[in-house]
């Protein structure tokens, strides 16, 4: 008898992130942002686009440009040379995902695992738009695994498929204290696996990162683009207004909330705070770019927001 199929709300299905494919436009995680996006501006500027590369020296027409005239090439020939550029056809993306049990939580329209696989999907379905390879590393209560960034269809579906299967697993996964160390470790794997000018996308819970984060995010971000996508809930930022009680978890012990007794109603989005400023701080030291996304909102409406386009027909 073949397992029911778990709801949307705590569990992404394949056949969710394929449809995805279709609202992946309106935004791009590349160069030449809008002035309103958050890749826009002096710090983000780091943010490459495709390279160019050398193709030949020839006699200059009407028409080109007169800052590629190669004056050397000119005075030597006795005529106007100009230098041919064509751009470079490969800009790998990489994405480092957060499965781990932090992931299965959620107050609002998904758990914040759907909220990561759903980026992951938009990103992979955009990334194949632009005909750059596509890869990942995925960390969790099962390890790590690595997925070779490739050119095809296949690759995103294999991308794809090993999200909505760790994701799946996530229910049945004994629960766990947020660590640095698994986080830390894929991204090290990144690292080794992002040798130049590749796009690598953290997709990851805020309460994961640690100092050494934004370091091995920082060494990795010398040859490369990197941009932080943390994701969060309404409950870890704000908790409702008395009276209520709650029960949490730290993966380990169990308590009862109850925020007029304890004072959580503002020890707990403090914390929040503490952490988002503590991530705006390392993004601005090692110029990475942060997109934070929330389980309250459609996803591909924050990525368009975030990136500063507005979905019409005539974007991709």
């Amino acid at each position: 008898m073949a397992a029911r199929p778990l709801p949307p709300e705590i569990a992404a299905s394949l056949e969710s992130l394929i449809r995805l494919q279709h609202a992946a436009r309106g935004f791009s995680f590349r160069s030449r942002q809008p002035v309103r996006s958050l890749l826009a501006g002096r710090r983000a500027s780091r943010i490459r686009g495709r390279g160019l590369s050398f193709e030949e020296l020839r006699a200059y027409r009407p028409g080109d440009d007169v800052r590629l005239m190669d004056w050397r090439a000119t005075a030597r020939t006795g005529r106007p040379q100009t230098r041919v550029f064509t751009e470079e056809r490969d800009r790998p993306m990489l994405l480092v995902v957060d499965l781990s049990p932090a992931m299965f939580f959620g107050t609002a329209r998904v758990v914040k695992s759907v909220t990561a696989a759903e980026a992951v999907a938009l990103a992979a379905w955009r990334c194949l738009r632009g005909g750059d390879r596509v890869g990942g590393v995925l960390f969790g209560a099962e390890g790590i695994e690595e997925l070779r960034p490739a050119r095809s269809r296949a690759a995103v579906m294999r991308l794809l498929e090993t999200v909505v299967r760790r994701g799946a697993a996530l229910p049945d996964t004994p629960p766990a204290p947020a660590g640095s160390a698994l986080l830390n470790e894929a991204l090290e794997r990144a690292e080794a696996l992002a040798k130049h000018d590749v796009l690598v996308l953290m997709v990851f819970d805020l309460l994961s990162a640690d100092a050494t984060t934004g370091t091995i995010a920082a060494r990795i971000a010398r040859h490369n683009d990197v941009v932080a996508i943390p994701v969060s809930d309404p409950l870890e930022r704000a908790l409702p207004p008395a009276p209520w009680h709650g029960v949490a978890t730290d993966g380990g012990r169990l308590a009862v909330l109850d925020p007029r007794a304890s004072g959580l109603g503002a020890a707990v989005p403090a914390g929040f705070a503490q952490r988002t400023e503590t991530l705006r701080h390392a993004s601005q030291r090692h110029e990475i770019p942060a997109l934070p996304l929330g389980t309250e909102e459609d996803t591909a409406a924050q990525l368009r927001r975030l990136l500063g386009q507005a979905l019409s027909p005539r974007l991709s």
